[in-house]
């Protein structure tokens, strides 16, 4: 039965023997003819019982010569088959093909596509080739064929060799337009390109899995490796606020596709790749922490000492506040990379902490930070506020105007949402007595210039010292606020409206029951200055920051209003 076995194999591989004529080194027995292919494999396999059993037989044998004669025959055929398939058909085996068969759940005899028959081939003829013994052979054509198709794959994504030495000397523009190729090329790698590959590697060996893991190792070690090392490149090279979005946006990509990464690169043999990516997702995190550092850091050392003019919003509190809001954007992954980092306690803002830890127990790791950093920022203000301390009220306008600033920029952007609605009701709490402390401080004077309402009836010449007092009071308390600024129109008319509801009604009491007991007095437009409805006109001019112009032609005509002297 052995004989007959290699009697009936010797014609079909005679046939296709790549040495009998030109005719047969041209063309694919597995395109040509298909029932012929799966014959040639029958063949080979019954060749190899019954060479297994000749060889158990202790004589020699003429017909086992003849066996391992047409095995060698066979197997050139083989090598060759499976060489012309990769080769020819590269374009039905592109990863992105095999990728979609993988996803479509269907199985190779399902569906007759060229992708499909083209991966049944080959694994029929790797089995084949295998367990014949000639798996090396196999396994070299295989390695060299599809390497080259994945290192092309990723070239035409435009991942080059990166070395850190040419990526850290790039201009700013020319590293930002690598890096959002970078994100791009990553996810279709990951997705398409590694996936199909795997998919396609384990479908052909599946009879092995140490030559699948070694295969698939060979094929896409380098290049995965090249790409899964440049945003390890990039948080090792210049560090800066700038670039924490881009960083951001590289351990995101990193951190989304980490399921997959796990999943195709899963053997021991491809662990480096792992390790690379995870590597490089690492080395961002600490890179993004350290920039958070440092931005603290400027916060809190920052050494200007000029004040803004007329209490207004500080160029720190710009920034930061830029800043801060561009980081909320970024929240998930941030809580990603400062989960375990909770910020630090710093001498600066000790006397701040409880209100962090107080409202944010139940926060995201990113909103309690960024709400750190915001307290961080408020602790600074309040320091700022030191030079205006000769003028309390201005010390509280200046706080009112920047707390107010952040509050909105807080409102207007995703920090609302992060924060949530505690931090800004507080803030807002807190930005009223901001208002009320200037209010109080700057216009006490000229409340206390008149009556209270309590005491009793007063004398003319009472009367007159109450205007006189008044009219000095207000003309001090105008003149020194027209040039402070409230750039918010919102809080700018609430502290105008605040300020006369109380001033005004207060005045026009006084004024209606004192200024007629003074009709018929010399000079009365001197002693009473203002009338009620004045005061509402001299407060719409406040808080537009408007220079204070005084020259000597004008001064001594215009002495008697506020008004004329400004203007």
């Amino acid at each position: 039965m052995m004989e007959e076995k290699i009697e009936n194999a010797e014609p079909i591989i005679t046939r296709w023997n790549l040495n009998s004529s030109s005719y047969t080194k041209a063309i694919s027995v597995f395109s040509h003819n298909r029932k012929e292919a799966k014959e040639l494999l029958k063949s080979v396999k019954d060749l190899r019982q019954a060479m297994h059993f000749l060889i158990s037989e202790i004589s020699p044998s003429d017909k086992l010569v003849l066996a391992q004669t047409l095995m060698q025959i066979a197997m050139k055929r083989l090598e060759h088959e499976f060489y012309l398939i990769l080769s020819k058909q590269r374009d039905q085996l592109d990863p992105e093909s095999v990728s979609e068969l993988k996803r479509a759940r269907e199985t190779i005899t399902e569906v007759e596509t060229v992708s499909q028959l083209a991966m049944f081939d080959l694994k029929a003829i790797a089995d084949c080739m295998i367990s014949s013994g000639y798996g090396k052979e196999c396994i070299k054509i295989y390695k060299l064929i599809r390497k080259s198709i994945v290192d092309e794959g990723l070239y035409q994504l435009g991942i080059e060799q990166f070395k850190a030495s040419r990526i850290q000397k790039l201009n700013w523009e020319a590293l930002e337009h690598m890096m959002k190729n970078w994100l791009t090329a990553v996810k279709i790698a990951v997705k398409t390109l590694f996936s199909g590959e795997k998919a396609l590697c384990d479908h052909v060996f599946s009879a092995s899995d140490s030559i699948r893991e070694s295969c698939f190792c060979h094929i896409t070690e380098e290049g995965a490796i090249n790409l899964f090392r440049f945003p390890e490149i990039i948080a090792k090279s210049k560090k800066s606020q700038e670039r924490i979005f881009q960083q951001m946006e590289l351990h995101e990509a990193l951190t989304d596709l980490w399921p997959e990464i796990e999943s195709i690169f899963n053997s021991d043999s491809t662990s480096a790749i792992k390790l690379q990516a995870l590597s490089s997702q690492q080395k961002l995190g600490d890179s993004i922490r350290t920039i958070l550092s440092d931005f603290e850091s400027r916060i809190q050392k920052d050494s200007s000492k000029t004040p803004p003019i007329g209490g207004g919003i500080h160029p720190l509190t710009q920034s930061a506040m830029s800043f801060i809001s561009s980081l909320g954007d970024y929240s998930g992954v941030l809580s990603d990379i400062v989960a375990e980092y909770p910020p630090r306690n710093s001498t600066t803002t000790e006397s701040c902490i409880g209100s962090l830890t107080s409202n944010h127990d139940s926060a995201s790791p990113a909103s309690v930070h960024l709400a750190w950093l915001i307290l961080v920022l408020l602790c600074k203000l309040d320091s700022k506020a030191e030079p205006h301390r000769k003028d309390v009220a201005l010390s509280y306008l200046f706080l009112a105007n920047n707390l107010n600033f952040i509050i909105e920029k807080v409102r207007t952007s995703h920090l609302k949402n992060l924060l949530g609605d505690d931090w800004m009701s507080m803030h807002t709490k807190k930005l009223k007595q901001y208002a009320l402390n200037y209010e109080t401080v700057a216009w006490t004077k000229v409340f206390s210039s008149l009556p209270e309402k309590s005491s009793s009836a007063i004398s003319p010449e009472e009367a007159k010292e109450c205007f006189r007092r008044f009219n000095a009071a207000f003309e001090e308390a105008y003149m020194k606020q027209i040039s402070w600024i409230v750039p918010d129109g919102k809080l700018r008319d609430e502290l105008k409206v605040s300020i006369a509801k109380k001033l005004v009604s207060a005045y026009r009491e006084f004024f209606d029951a004192y200024v007629t007991m003074l009709y018929g007095e010399r000079n009365l437009e001197v002693l009473v200055r203002f009338g009620p409805d004045d005061l509402g006109n001299y407060l719409s001019d406040l808080f537009h920051g408007t220079p204070i112009l005084v020259s000597s032609s004008s001064s001594s005509s215009c002495s008697s209003s506020p008004r004329c002297i400004l203007h």
